[in-house]
């Protein structure tokens, strides 16, 4: 163990020697964060209206006075002549106009004169329309049974806000966003990580052609010992990559993983099993570093794209999804979507096997082709 403990040393050593390395292995990860927060960090934030109102009537009063008491929604009565400085500045994601003849329209039960602009489109028209054009619903149907009596209404709206019932809500927490982001963090991670142990295990390659595999073959070191040291090296890499991005999502960014951090480290470890196995099947099949690479590009960023790493898996056809089934990408992000569900590991044993069984027959592979291969170049 002497020996492998040196050529871990060795390699950690010469590795990271490099300022480039160190930014490449333990920073870039980190990438996927800032991506996630870009694609979904906006989504909880307060929309802002402005109201312009030209009807001056009890209804409209009422209606602006509903606005104001949603959450999520900051108002501010404007003048029409500033409308589109507010919309185009971006102060404003959304004006409301009342025009004249608004409450009169409410109380023959046939509501109009009203206008909803942005620039935004539907994604911000469309809150502000569910909870508005609901309450105008409502004071249409309250007007209606006051036969357009405006102090019969008041009276009628004036109880229907006094009622002697009481409702009771329980704000729920929406955790859909932090479950966004912590995907396509941890799929940036998980292609992030493929490439850095295909990156370490071409140091292999690196060292044969710079014939140092071979001065150290002179030694007591044997190929075995050489080969089980990169895997170590890969794994130690790999593993500080899943613990700073998962810490960093955690801790620093404040990004809810919706389960333990202990469970997702764990997930994560078992995929780094696949991916140095699947570094060491191309670096086994490869006679060159540029074959190295020309290869892994053909089957890292391919396979990454059908497993959804990038994107939500239902946004794609069903072929695709079917395909996925057999790649090891998708099965670590689906054990990670349903821990966030609330299952536990023991509900999961056959996705973990699933992980094991992809590791197992990358590294079976890999030591079969090694073992094989006769040339002078043998690794075993």
């Amino acid at each position: 163990m002497k020996d492998t403990f040196w050529l871990v040393s060795k390699t950690l050593r010469t590795t990271f020697r490099s300022k480039k390395n160190i930014l490449l292995y333990l920073i870039t990860p980190l990438a996927g964060i800032f991506i996630a927060l870009l694609a979904y960090g906006g989504q909880d934030k307060v929309t802002t209206i402005g109201v312009v109102n030209h009807d001056e009537g009890t209804i409209s009063t009422e209606t602006i006075a509903f606005l104001k008491r949603l959450d999520h929604l900051k108002v501010e009565e404007i003048k029409d002549t500033s409308i589109t400085n507010k919309l185009t500045s971006g102060s404003m994601d959304s004006v409301v106009t009342f025009e004249q003849g608004y409450s009169e329209s409410v109380l023959t039960g046939k509501p109009d004169h009203i206008d909803i602009t942005s620039i935004k489109g539907e994604s911000v028209t469309g809150f502000i329309k569910t909870y508005l054009y609901q309450y105008i619903d409502n004071l249409t149907l309250i007007a209606m049974n006051a036969d357009g009596d405006l102090d019969q209404f008041a009276r009628m709206y004036n109880d229907y806000r006094q009622a002697d019932f009481q409702l009771k809500t329980t704000a729920l927490k929406d955790s859909s966003t932090s479950k966004n982001m912590t995907y396509m963090s941890i799929g940036f991670l998980i292609m992030i990580m493929m490439q850095s142990s295909n990156n370490l295990s071409e140091i292999i390659l690196a060292e044969k052609e710079n014939r140092t595999y071979f001065r150290l073959l002179s030694t007591p070191v044997t190929a075995r010992k050489y080969i089980f040291s990169n895997v170590i090296v890969n794994m130690i890499v790999m593993i500080i990559q899943a613990v700073v991005t998962l810490s960093a999502l955690s801790l620093v960014f404040h990004i809810d993983l919706n389960i333990p951090l202990w469970k997702a480290l764990v997930v994560m470890v078992i995929f780094s099993l696949i991916a140095v196995g699947l570094s060491l099947v191309i670096v086994a099949f490869s006679n060159s570093r540029k074959a190295a690479s020309g290869l892994s590009s053909l089957i890292i960023i391919p396979t990454v794209m059908l497993s959804g790493c990038f994107w939500p898996m239902e946004v794609m056809p069903k072929s695709i999804q079917k395909i996925s089934e057999f790649l090891p990408q998708r099965w670590t992000l689906d054990t990670l979507t349903k821990l966030q569900e609330g299952r536990d590991f023991g509900s999961l044993y056959l996705n973990i096997l699933i992980l094991f069984a992809f590791a197992a027959a990358f590294f079976l592979v890999a030591i079969y082709k090694f073992s094989r291969n006769n040339s002078t170049k043998s690794f075993i």
